[in-house]
Protein backbone atom coordinates (compact mmCIF):
# COMPACT_ATOMS: atom_id res chain seq x y z
CA UNK A 1 0.00 0.00 0.00
CA UNK A 2 1.30 3.16 -0.56
CA UNK A 3 0.34 6.97 0.84
CA UNK A 4 -2.62 7.56 -1.89
CA UNK A 5 -3.74 3.96 -1.65
CA UNK A 6 -3.58 4.74 2.41
CA UNK A 7 -5.29 7.86 1.92
CA UNK A 8 -7.85 6.13 0.39
CA UNK A 9 -8.05 3.76 2.64
CA UNK A 10 -8.25 6.61 5.17
CA UNK A 11 -11.21 8.28 3.66
CA UNK A 12 -13.79 5.40 2.91
CA UNK A 13 -12.94 4.06 6.39
CA UNK A 14 -13.53 7.14 8.32
CA UNK A 15 -15.95 9.34 6.60
CA UNK A 16 -13.68 12.03 5.92
CA UNK A 17 -12.77 13.34 2.07
CA UNK A 18 -9.68 12.42 0.35
CA UNK A 19 -8.40 15.64 1.14
CA UNK A 20 -8.87 15.85 4.70
CA UNK A 21 -7.60 12.55 5.10
CA UNK A 22 -4.52 13.63 3.19
CA UNK A 23 -4.34 16.47 5.69
CA UNK A 24 -4.95 14.27 8.60
CA UNK A 25 -1.91 11.37 7.66
CA UNK A 26 0.38 14.63 6.99
CA UNK A 27 -0.40 15.85 10.24
CA UNK A 28 -0.18 12.25 12.11
CA UNK A 29 3.65 11.87 10.22
CA UNK A 30 4.91 15.34 10.88
CA UNK A 31 3.69 15.07 15.11
CA UNK A 32 5.56 11.64 14.71
CA UNK A 33 8.38 13.21 12.89
CA UNK A 34 8.42 15.95 15.07
CA UNK A 35 8.32 13.95 18.33
CA UNK A 36 10.81 11.72 17.07
CA UNK A 37 13.33 14.54 16.58
CA UNK A 38 12.70 15.55 19.99
CA UNK A 39 13.84 12.16 21.55
CA UNK A 40 10.30 11.32 22.20
CA UNK A 41 8.82 7.89 21.88
CA UNK A 42 5.19 8.42 20.30
CA UNK A 43 2.93 5.26 21.55
CA UNK A 44 0.01 4.25 20.27
CA UNK A 45 -1.98 1.31 22.13
CA UNK A 46 -2.60 -1.87 21.06
CA UNK A 47 -0.89 -0.90 17.68
CA UNK A 48 2.76 -0.02 18.35
CA UNK A 49 5.57 2.23 19.78
CA UNK A 50 7.35 4.28 17.32
CA UNK A 51 10.76 5.24 18.87
CA UNK A 52 14.65 6.43 18.33
CA UNK A 53 17.39 3.89 18.96
CA UNK A 54 20.66 4.09 19.24
CA UNK A 55 23.28 2.65 16.88
CA UNK A 56 26.32 2.25 18.66
CA UNK A 57 30.00 2.97 16.43
CA UNK A 58 31.37 0.15 14.63
CA UNK A 59 33.30 -1.66 12.43
CA UNK A 60 32.44 -2.15 8.53
CA UNK A 61 34.05 -3.24 5.48
CA UNK A 62 33.98 -1.14 2.03
CA UNK A 63 32.96 -3.50 -0.53
CA UNK A 64 35.18 -2.28 -3.34
CA UNK A 65 38.25 -2.55 -1.57
CA UNK A 66 37.89 -4.22 1.38
CA UNK A 67 40.03 -2.15 4.08
CA UNK A 68 38.07 -1.92 7.05
CA UNK A 69 36.12 1.22 7.96
CA UNK A 70 34.46 2.97 11.02
CA UNK A 71 30.87 3.28 10.94
CA UNK A 72 29.84 6.44 12.80
CA UNK A 73 27.49 6.11 15.88
CA UNK A 74 24.03 6.90 14.92
CA UNK A 75 20.30 7.58 15.90
CA UNK A 76 17.95 5.52 13.50
CA UNK A 77 13.94 5.18 13.78
CA UNK A 78 12.06 2.46 14.94
CA UNK A 79 8.93 0.52 15.10
CA UNK A 80 7.93 -1.89 17.95
CA UNK A 81 4.63 -3.44 16.75
CA UNK A 82 1.83 -3.91 19.96
CA UNK A 83 0.35 -7.38 21.13
CA UNK A 84 -3.36 -6.05 19.04
CA UNK A 85 -1.09 -5.60 15.75
CA UNK A 86 0.81 -8.64 15.64
CA UNK A 87 -2.17 -10.78 16.65
CA UNK A 88 -4.42 -9.44 14.08
CA UNK A 89 -1.37 -10.38 11.31
CA UNK A 90 -1.44 -14.06 12.54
Amino acid sequence: MNKSELIDAIAESSGLSKADSGRALEGFISSVTGALSRGDSVTLVGFGTYLVKERAERLGRNPQTGREITIQAAKIPSFKAGKTLKDAIK
